[in-house]
């Protein structure tokens, strides 16, 4: 790793049976499995490896790896201090406890490959702001993993955990949700099938979960905000103001700047 860089990624590709020897690193390691499949020896424990899994290697854990086929492997190489000490205690240290190989879900492999592929753009072509690009992909991905890892260790049946990061991934970026397309392309499913697990769970659609949290939010933001409709609008996503007005009276009964009004006036009164 070049140390002056803080945060490396890089790509190393392996030929069937070649063997990476035992050695460690001061430094924080991801490894993650693009293709092939393999070994990895962990402070003397055997592990296989494949496609999507990655490998947590803490600082200074021998590790060696084995290709049993040819393999590609991202490394993602850190020093954890330019994180900061919130990062550091909640996520570096949750994830990185103890060596091990992990298996992705399909919805997190699809945002962890989303999230290297900003940070390898970042490394090569970014402009002056690349290094803080690379840290806030970094601490992303720290989450996606750290989330995945507690599912792991909290298991459910494939559909409820399907559709609980379903809920979980539409409550966090519902500003950035184009439509229902979308969702399942980021979880790698069909349109259909998504529609189907998420209402048999929660009694609603996808876009009428997502409707319901814009909406939310859109009340939050017109008691605790003075920004302008059309900017709260942008905001949470919504396409166009005549949407959100036909939403949130159809909601309410009454318009977004009423509701602000009576809200409002209401607060005070108490």
């Amino acid at each position: 790793m070049n140390h002056s860089a803080i945060i490396s990624l890089y790509e190393s590709q392996h030929k069937d049976k070649d063997l990476v020897e035992a050695h460690d690193h001061v430094t924080h390691q991801i490894l993650y499995i693009l293709e092939g499949e393999g070994e990895c020896t962990l402070n003397k424990k055997d592990f296989y490896t494949e496609k999507d899994y990655f490998i947590i290697i803490p600082p200074e854990t021998t590790h060696a790896i084995t290709a049993k086929s040819k393999m590609t492997v991202l490394v993602l190489e850190f020093d954890a201090t330019v994180l900061g000490v919130d990062v550091q205690n909640e996520l570096v240290q949750t994830i990185f406890d103890e060596p091990r190989v992990q298996k992705l879900s399909v919805f997190d492999s699809s945002e962890l490959r989303q999230l290297l592929r900003k940070m390898l753009y970042e490394q090569s072509h970014g402009d002056h702001f690349w290094k803080m690009a690379l840290q806030t992909y970094m601490i992303e991905l720290l989450f996606t993993i750290a989330r995945s890892y507690q599912e792991i260790t909290q298991p459910q049946d494939m559909n409820s955990l399907r559709v609980e990061r379903l809920k979980q991934f539409i409550e966090t970026r519902y500003f950035e949700i184009t439509n229902a397309e979308d969702i399942a392309n980021r979880m790698d499913m069909s349109t259909r099938y998504i529609q189907t697990i998420f209402k048999e769970y929660y009694g609603y659609t996808p876009l009428q979960y997502l409707t319901k949290i814009r909406l939310a939010a859109v009340k939050e933001m017109l008691v605790e905000t003075n920004k302008d409709i059309i900017s709260i609008c942008f905001e949470v996503g919504f396409e166009s103001i005549p949407t959100l007005y036909r939403l949130f009276k159809k909601d309410t009964g009454i318009p977004p700047n009423k509701y602000r009004e009576i809200t409002k006036k209401n607060n005070r009164e108490k």
